[in-house]
């Protein structure tokens, strides 16, 4: 059973095994087993017991903690293991590099601990990452590294002659601050004839030496006696201490002082107040006169009691004198010494106990902490260690601890006197960054005391939330014709993260077709679209792409938005002449009956504009005639007719170049030559008569609508002014109205029976032209042309030259008017 002890706690202090191989003694074989049984307990719960004698040379290793703990070596470095004191100063330190732990300071028990039967010292063992505490307790053992010494170097006593045999006189004790074995175990008295020396036990067991007389005193044979006593110790090797005794052979003073008890007790507060009386010890002399008069001292008194309690020589009041506390001795033994005037003496013990009071607040030490606490930390991660302890006993050393309410935090408490911090909820560093935690600890006494500390905490960040765009569409209008490099749109995205997680990089999506996502170019870092080419309104007038917002994390986060991008309509195409067609070297002719009347439609100029909206507004003027005066051509729907009847003087032949324009800010135009001849016998067709005459109806109908709409309009706004006057008048303020409610007309007005198109008037890559528009409100047309090549555009102005009454009339039949229309649209087919 011994070997398997032994092989066990080989590993935890060589010390050990040494005690272990001594158990073949009986009288140490069970303290031994118990104190093993101890220590294993301890080691299993977190806690490392080794005990070391004092005044070890620095450097000296006391044990190896890493191995006694079962930790690895290579982690003392990586985990920041240091130790940590507990409410005394730091007299170890640990070598991460081997695991030892280390005497760095000197180490005296008697300093340390004074009397005390154990001196236990209390250290912590700290790792971080994660954050955990081992208890490293220190039990210092005494060495014989002091000498007895007595109180004085020399001890006087007076004697009469008469003195009995047998008298016994008390001597003052030589101290030893070692303690056992090491402390003072026996007295010595030089050689002579009159005095021996004996022991005598005080009531708690401690040995003091006292003066026997054997010989009767002759003071006439030897007025005074020197002798020397010597203290020694236990130790090995023993030490000693010497000091002289000299008596004085006096005349008779037969009695001695004698106190009232042999052993004196009282207690006393700490900290009361200087002067503050403790108790009265009285002695009784039955001599008279000046061999009655007794005088209070103390034999033996420390450095440190000395300024705290005094007594009163010759009252024997003994008083404060100094502060008293109880946390540096529960008790006091005094050895207290009453002598009359003819040098005799008696001696007494005065024991005082001191009274523990409320008079320490606890003491809140953060051993170690976490400045930074990630805010996907998990329940139960330790933020800080805390020590927390109070100096005072029984209820005025029981301290609760408590924290900040209603935060993520709680305290838990493994090691007595040790709390961790540890999270107790979610962190989110978005919506609280950081805490300012308040620990209280308040102990049991009366009244209680209190002592807070704050802790600060960071929330540091983590990569939880992904970018957010401001919008999850946005809408860009870009002109065509604009150079590379034009900015199109912002986009911004925020991320509520932090530090580079927040750091939003932008890009085009992989989601856009790659065709589409070459017609654009973004800033990585603003946001800033900017265009990658020219762009074409007539070729393409939308599309879309997708950006990505990627934030700095690991991993990162993103998110997506749309940019729609539409292409607006610049005036870069001039008007193109459908007809007369327009060729080199060939101009097709139209006929005109000679004896056709004012007003007579003669034929008409049809033209389109590949632009779209106003600049597709077409106008025809003329700017050059044969004869003028004779034609006129309509301002917006091309058509040419008569402005008074022929005469014999007219050309037969007439040449009119029309002027087409559009409506652009910088219009562009084209020309249009037209060839007329009039034509004797030619029937006048009243169709084109009444179209002239439905016309102009159509014109007065438009008047007399605009006529009564601005009459409406202004019966309505003089009622409405009317009544806002009234309101004024009464209220006594004046109303500014708003242009919220101002009439929205559509872009384009077509009869239900045409085709609606978005860009009435451009032409397309298609097999058909499409539709336009002219600013002709009340007047349109429909015209059809194939879209095929040259020569049949040839052929067809041939067969209008051979018969014009013929092409006419084919005209009449498809053309469609539709009055009020605003904007009419072509369709050519």
């Amino acid at each position: 059973m011994y070997v398997n002890d032994l092989a066990i706690m080989s590993t935890v202090h060589p010390f050990l095994k040494k005690c272990l191989l001594m158990m073949r003694r009986p009288q140490l074989k069970w303290w031994l087993h118990f104190s093993f049984l101890s220590l294993l307990s301890a080691v299993s719960f977190g806690e490392v017991r080794y005990v070391l004698p004092e005044e070890m040379q620095r450097s000296s290793v006391i044990g190896n903690v890493a191995r006694d703990l079962g930790l690895e070596v290579k982690e003392l470095d990586a985990r920041r293991a240091r130790v940590v004191a507990e409410g005394t100063s730091q007299l170890c330190e640990l070598d991460t590099a081997s695991g030892n732990l280390l005497i760095s300071q000197r180490i005296d028990r008697e300093e340390l601990c004074a009397q005390a039967t154990a001196c236990i010292l209390q250290y912590q063992l700290l790792l971080e990452q994660p954050l955990q505490a081992f208890s490293i307790v220190l039990d210092i053992t005494d060495i014989n590294d002091n000498s007895p010494v007595f109180p004085t170097g020399e001890i006087k006593l007076d004697l009469v002659e008469s003195t009995v045999l047998g008298r016994r006189f008390p001597l003052e004790s030589a101290h030893d601050p070692d303690l056992g074995t090491n402390s003072v175990r026996e007295y010595t008295l030089s050689q002579n004839d009159n005095f021996a020396l004996e022991m005598g036990n005080q009531m708690n067991g401690n040995a003091y030496p006292e003066l026997v007389l054997k010989k009767a005193l002759d003071r006439e044979a030897q007025v005074e006696h020197v002798l020397k006593i010597n203290g020694i110790d236990g130790g090995n090797p023993a030490r000693s201490g010497t000091a002289s005794i000299l008596i004085r052979v006096l005349d008779a003073n037969d009695n001695v002082p004698v106190f009232s008890q042999r052993v004196f007790k009282a207690s006393v507060p700490e900290n009361s107040a200087i002067g503050t009386v403790i108790t009265t010890l009285q002695a009784t002399d039955l001599d008279e006169g000046v061999y009655g008069e007794i005088t209070y001292f103390f034999s033996h008194l420390s450095d440190k009691l000395g300024g705290v309690i005094e007594i009163d020589p010759l009252s024997g009041e003994v008083r404060v004198s100094g502060v008293i506390d109880y946390e540096e001795a529960s008790s006091h033994e005094l050895d207290v010494q009453a002598k009359d005037g003819g040098g005799q003496a008696s001696h007494c013990k005065l024991i005082i106990d001191v009274i523990d009071v409320n008079d320490n607040k606890p003491v809140i030490e953060i051993k170690s902490a976490s400045s930074n606490v990630a805010e996907d930390s998990k329940p139960g991660t330790m933020v800080a260690l805390i020590n927390i302890y109070d100096m005072d006993t029984g209820s005025s050393g029981r301290v609760t601890c408590t924290i900040s309410k209603n935060v993520p935090f709680k305290l838990v408490s493994e090691v007595k006197n040790y709390y961790m911090l540890v999270t107790d909820g979610i962190l989110d560093r978005e919506v609280q960054p950081e805490y300012n935690l308040t620990v209280t600890a308040t102990d049991a006494g009366s009244p209680p005391l209190t002592s807070v500390k704050v802790i600060p905490i960071a929330i540091s960040d983590i990569n939880d939330n992904p970018p957010t765009f401001m919008q999850s569409e946005y809408n860009a209008n870009i002109l065509e014709n604009q150079p590379v490099g034009t900015f199109v749109i912002k986009v911004k995205a925020e991320d509520v993260d932090d530090g580079s997680n927040a750091k939003i990089q932008y890009q085009i999506s992989k989601d856009t077709n790659s065709e589409v996502s070459s017609f654009l170019s973004i800033n990585s870092d603003t946001g800033e679209v900017f265009t990658s080419r020219m762009f074409d309104y007539e070729q393409s007038v939308y599309f879309q792409i997708k950006v990505t917002a990627r934030d700095g994390g690991g991993p990162s986060l993103s998110t997506t938005c749309i940019i729609n991008v539409f292409i607006k309509d610049q005036n870069d195409n001039a008007p193109v002449v459908l007809y007369p067609v327009q060729s080199s070297g060939y101009i097709a002719e139209d006929m005109v009956p000679a004896e056709a009347p004012r007003g007579y439609l003669v034929t008409k100029v049809v033209a389109v504009d590949a632009d779209s909206g106003h600049n597709a507004w077409l106008s025809y003027r003329i700017i050059k005639a044969t004869r003028p005066n004779v034609f006129m051509v309509d301002l917006h729907t091309g058509e040419i007719r008569t402005t008074r009847t022929f005469i014999e003087d007219d050309e037969p032949k007439h040449t009119i170049v029309v002027l087409v324009t559009d409506n652009g800010l910088e219009s562009l135009s084209a020309t249009a030559t037209v060839s007329i001849m009039l034509g004797d016998g030619l029937p006048v067709l009243s169709e084109l008569l009444e179209f002239a005459d439905e016309s102009q109806e159509s014109d007065n109908l438009t008047l007399y609508l605009i006529i009564a709409l601005s009459t409406v309009s202004s019966m309505f706004i003089l009622l409405i002014s009317g009544v806002f006057y009234f309101k004024l008048c009464r209220r006594g303020y004046v109303y500014r109205s708003t242009t919220a409610s101002l009439p929205v007309f559509p872009t384009t007005y077509c009869p239900s029976s045409f085709a609606d198109f978005s860009r009435c008037g451009t032409l397309l890559n298609d097999e058909r032209y499409d539709s336009f528009m002219t600013t002709g409100s009340w007047r349109g047309d429909f015209r059809f042309a194939s879209n095929t090549d040259t020569d049949t555009l040839k052929k067809r102005s041939a067969a209008y030259q051979k018969n014009t009454l013929r092409r006419l009339s084919a005209d009449r039949a498809t053309l469609k008017v539709r009055a009020g229309a605003p904007h009419p649209c072509y369709v050519i087919k």
